[in-house]
């Protein structure tokens, strides 16, 4: 195998893997855990072709994953409008509201996810700017994990206002007028990406 066969393949293990673990996380069907542990066998045995490792060492690694819980990775895209208002969402799942944000995919900058939310959950194609900063934030409800947000001041550079299956309303608000944050750090890394001014 080849060093560029190498560099495409891992990727996909690497999704296959996530998928299978996720999966087997989530599985009440004992049918569905057969299968997921099928997908982690087909796994190891190719990482094991890849590095040239006996599949069992290589599927005894990746099970030791499986029971670890680490922070998520998520990015959120502030926007401001002329006046200074910021742009949020009204979710569908009734947390509340929230700057356009969410977990990063496979292989993907806290940058790219950042524009990537800004575009699927409000139709605008945005440019990730300056970080504002990272924040360390506690799961809501019954949540499993923490996640750590990198929070981008972003820029509208093309498309339009259209909103999602994720959104009930896309708009422009001051932060004092927000009904009800999603996330309780949400206002506060506005405020920080505003320099800690208020806006009513």
């Amino acid at each position: 195998m080849t060093d560029d066969e190498t560099v495409d393949l891992l990727p996909l293990l690497d999704e296959f893997r996530a998928m299978a673990q996720t999966g087997l996380y989530h599985a009440e069907d004992p049918y569905d855990e057969k299968r997921y542990e099928r997908m982690l066998e087909l796994v190891a045995e190719h990482y094991g072709e890849t590095f040239s490792l006996p599949p069992a060492e290589v599927r005894e690694r990746l099970a030791g994953d499986l029971g670890e819980i680490t922070p998520k990775i998520a990015a959120i895209a502030l926007l401001f409008d002329d006046d200074g208002r910021v742009l949020v969402i009204e979710r569908t799942d009734g947390l509340g509201w929230a700057p356009p944000g969410g977990k990063l995919d496979l292989g993907e900058t806290p940058a790219e996810a950042a524009e990537r939310e800004a575009r699927e959950e409000t139709g605008l194609e945005v440019r990730a700017r300056e970080l504002v900063g990272t924040y360390a934030v506690e799961p809501p409800g019954d949540f499993p994990h923490h996640s750590v947000s990198h929070v981008y001041r972003c820029e509208a550079v093309g498309g339009e206002i259209t909103g999602s299956h994720e959104a009930r309303q896309v708009r422009y608000l001051p932060v004092d007028d927000v009904p009800e944050w999603a996330l309780d750090y949400y206002e506060q890394a506005i405020r920080d990406a505003r320099g800690g001014h208020r806006n009513r």
